[in-house]
């Protein structure tokens, strides 16, 4: 992407309709180390691959706890991820202390992308350069949204994000029909497979980073790797 005359400010639009600085968001996220989600009959499964800047620092942390039904994934700047996953504590710690019952998931994005979109509007902040992928499990059951960085979010059955998420998406576009009754324990082998079809596309082998994995079950689960063959 070139520097232009029309990305010096996030409210400027270009003679082609296109707000730049939010298009340099978006890429940010692409840039990013892959993570993708799955939902399932009882639950919802988050994977990522964890980046090393380089070899003498330790890994980047990928998968963020914000309540006890919800987890969030992120792609794109870490910095703006944890100040995203702040304010998402803050709004389910407030409503859970007013109304003794935790915050809806669906709530929850649609205000964190509201807070995306204001930065798209007012020159003081640029946008925020990460994207997310917010799990949850509320009494509406399980769901799986993604946020961009222009404001918009949606609700999948599996999705993937990040650097090479392409290999990752053909893979789960292939198997999503199977999702909604499988058992989480085969969802955890299904996001690893997605995610090993991401290292093979880059070095022809499931090698390090590792693929790190959270769930929200409440129960201990083996380790799925032991299942997944090895190129």
């Amino acid at each position: 992407m070139f520097r232009s005359q029309y990305d010096t400010d996030v409210t400027v639009w270009s003679p082609q309709g296109r707000l730049l600085q939010v298009e340099y968001a978006m890429e940010a996220v692409k840039q990013g180390s892959a993570c993708l989600g799955l939902v399932g009959k009882d639950g919802v499964v988050l994977a990522a691959l964890k980046r090393q800047p380089n070899e003498l620092s330790g890994h980047q942390k990928k998968l963020l706890k914000i309540d006890d039904h919800l987890v969030i994934a992120v792609a794109g700047l870490n910095a703006d991820a944890r100040t995203l996953a702040k304010v998402m504590r803050t709004e389910c710690l407030n409503h859970r202390y007013v109304y003794g019952a935790p915050l809806q998931g669906a709530r929850l994005v649609q205000d964190i992308a509201d807070k995306y979109q204001r930065c798209t509007q007012t020159y003081v902040r640029r946008p925020y350069g990460v994207g997310l992928l917010v799990a949850c499990c509320d009494a509406t059951g399980p769901h799986l949204y993604e946020t961009c960085p222009s404001g918009n979010f949606s609700e999948f059955v599996a999705v993937a994000i990040g650097a090479r998420a392409q290999s990752a998406k053909t893979y789960l576009e292939k198997h999503h029909k199977t999702f909604k009754d499988t058992p989480v324990e085969e969802l955890c082998t299904h996001a690893l497979q997605a995610l090993a079809c991401v290292e093979i596309n880059r070095c022809a082998a499931i090698s390090t980073p590792r693929p790190s994995f959270w769930l929200k079950l409440g129960h201990d689960l083996r380790d799925p790797r032991d299942r997944i063959q090895r190129a």
